[in-house]
């Protein structure tokens, strides 16, 4: 099996900064793709932004040029690094990854537990 945990998630004010951590473990041959999504309450669950294990980067229109996704394939960890934060950004973070545990077993995607964020002053 594979497990994804997150961290860094907290409390911080408008304007401020976290970074988010990723690390998935357990039986991965290869990791094509993690991603961040968020889940605000009352609202679903909507992409953040996706990392792909050739080094592609995409986000979504409302964080383009405040947050930034990276990772270290060595540590099958990925990051999300949030800047010029927002009360809109408050909501529970999850991270995602496409992972191929053998060959000849079709990849499938795996969730960690969340990470809340919540964005006040």
């Amino acid at each position: 099996q594979v497990q994804l945990v997150e961290s860094g998630g907290g409390l911080v004010q408008p304007g401020g900064s976290l970074r988010l951590s990723c690390a998935a473990s357990g039986t991965i041959f290869s990791i094509y793709a993690m991603r961040w999504y968020r889940q605000a309450p009352g609202k679903q669950r909507e992409l953040v932004a996706t990392l792909t294990s050739g080094g592609r980067t995409n986000y979504a229109e409302f964080v383009k040029g405040r947050f930034t996704i990276s990772g270290d394939n060595a540590k099958n960890t990925v990051y999300l690094r949030m800047n010029s934060l927002k009360p809109e950004d408050t909501a529970v973070y999850y991270c995602n990854a496409d992972v191929l545990m053998k060959i000849g077993v079709p990849a499938r995607d795996y969730w960690g537990q969340g990470t809340q964020v919540t964005v006040s002053s």
